[in-house]
């Protein structure tokens, strides 16, 4: 059995893990779990035993981030069957982020993640790390089809919202839509949908549950060899079941 521990960036990616990267990768001999990001702690005023209350999500800096995953790994460091990574959002990635200037010169955004994964990577420095970077945030899973967003609002794909964004994706793949200010996957998902807003760490999941992994692996790229990196793990430790 292959243990994954995944350090991720809220609480939309830590249920996505839990309740549908799981299923996927069990059948390989791959169990993970994840946990968001830590970004403080508090003393907690009058603990007898120095009791101490740790906020988590939100990537406010790398450093904080880099504090959490070693932590993490200096607990399973012993344990080989046991392998860390990430899912952090390329949007609003924080710019003390390794290599970020050196990846922001790179001419697409492919090549951007790819160069400050590697950096990343490299920063960590662990073996059994996997850094992932989502291009260019959680909704472009979404994004892979946006029909499927239609059910959770009591919508039906003829409406104009959901007809938008299928042409959207017509037009430019998920994890191409850019991450402006305005323009990001999910910015674009709320202006069609506001209520997405208020509801996207439940209904996220449940959108790209109810799409599939296979078809969002078709739809996107980068995200398929993420995948196929963390299938692979089961077959590394003599366990599990890999599929077409």
């Amino acid at each position: 059995m292959t243990r994954l521990n995944m350090i991720v960036e809220g609480q939309t990616e830590e249920t996505f893990v839990r309740d549908v990267l799981a299923d996927h990768l069990v059948p390989f001999g791959v169990y993970p779990s994840a946990r968001r990001v830590e970004t403080g702690r508090k003393r907690i005023p009058g603990s007898p035993r120095g009791g101490q209350r740790i906020f988590r999500g939100g990537m406010t800096t790398y450093q904080k981030a880099r504090k959490d995953i070693l932590r993490w790994i200096k607990q399973e460091q012993n344990s080989p069957d046991v392998f860390v990574s990430t899912m952090f959002d390329f949007y609003a990635l924080p710019e003390d982020f390794p290599g970020f200037h050196q990846a922001m010169a790179k001419p697409t955004p492919e090549s951007r993640v790819q160069a400050l994964e590697a950096a990343f990577g490299n920063d960590i420095g662990f073996a059994r790390f996997i850094p992932y970077i989502q291009l260019h945030e959680f909704e472009a899973l979404v994004l892979a089809d946006p029909r499927r967003i239609a059910p959770q609002f009591e919508r039906n794909e003829t409406d104009q919202a959901i007809r938008s964004l299928v042409e959207l994706v017509q037009s430019s793949p998920p994890e191409a839509i850019d991450d402006g200010d305005e323009t990001a996957p999910s910015k674009r998902i709320i202006h069609v949908i506001p209520e997405y807003e208020g509801a996207k760490s439940s209904a996220g999941p449940q959108i790209v549950q109810a799409i599939g992994i296979a078809k969002i692996r078709r739809a996107c790229p980068h995200f398929d060899r993420w995948v196929s990196q963390l299938e692979a793990l089961g077959a590394t430790n003599g366990s599990g079941s890999p599929q077409s």
